[in-house]
């Protein structure tokens, strides 16, 4: 049955932390076969859950084993969906298209190994418009981090000229020549939608993902009346320093953990 969320099969993976175990699962997400990583404290207890959106696309930025055991670590059953078309997993990324569909699905799959009613999602670049789409459209929500989180795909497409081809040839074209599939992608507008509370993390001379992103996405929460805070760093980029971001790792786990449903 290709019911969402189902789990298909599972794996063991190898594991950088003896304290956390690693499955490799394959789930259905919108009739496909998608695949993502499982990251379970070796104690076992009623962890809380975070569903761990990664940045990048397709084979970039993928998920990487020593993030989620490091936030496992902190007492969390964490999953990483790989999204539609990676290692394996059926379909085509679609930068935050019908693959958000992949995230929202992935946490069925975290609460059958997690406590239900305390789930969080993780974010990190590309990652952010998977957190806010997720967030909007479930209700289960509890809190969100988006570090360097993109929220308009538009500013991506001014800002990355790098990408521009790859946008062009998955949206249909530039946002001029087809700018519903960027707005389509967009989740701002759909803000009103969310009750979880925000976490915004941003390197104010982030090259990769505009600190502007992090600023749209304050502005219209606040003028929303929505829980956010905002951890800004004017001095780095989108990749903090080892012992900086391991800090700010902790501190966020920590504020996850304060949030309230």
């Amino acid at each position: 049955m290709k019911i969402n969320g189902k789990i298909e099969s599972l794996r063991d993976y190898p594991s950088p932390n003896p304290r956390v175990t690693l499955k490799e699962i394959t789930y259905w997400s919108d009739g496909l076969r998608v695949k993502g990583l499982l990251a379970t404290p070796v104690t076992h207890a009623n962890y809380e859950g975070i569903l761990y959106l990664r940045g990048g696309m397709q084979g970039v930025g993928m998920v990487r084993p020593a993030r989620i055991t490091q936030l496992a670590s902190h007492g969390f059953t964490v999953f990483a969906p790989y999204y539609r078309g990676t290692r394996g997993g059926e379909g085509r990324d679609e930068f935050g298209g019908k693959d958000r569909l992949d995230a929202v699905n992935a946490v069925e799959v975290l609460k059958e190994f997690c406590k239900k009613d305390r789930i969080h999602l993780f974010a990190f670049s590309r990652g952010g418009i998977m957190a806010l789409w997720t967030g909007i459209l479930r209700d289960d929500i509890t809190s969100i981090v988006t570090w360097g989180g993109v929220s308009n795909v538009t500013y991506t497409y001014e800002e990355r000229t790098d990408m521009r081809r790859m946008m062009k040839r998955v949206f249909g074209g530039s946002p001029r020549t087809n700018p519903i599939a960027y707005e389509e992608r967009t989740p701002i507008v759909h803000l009103k939608d969310l009750h979880a509370s925000v976490l915004i993390i941003h390197g104010m001379h982030d090259e990769n993902v505009g600190f502007k992103h992090a600023q749209l996405l304050e502005k219209n929460l606040k003028n929303l009346n929505k829980h956010v805070e905002t951890w800004y760093y004017p001095e780095y980029t989108h990749f903090f320093p080892s012992d900086i971001n391991r800090r700010v790792v902790d501190d966020a786990c920590q504020w996850m953990k304060l949030q309230h449903s």
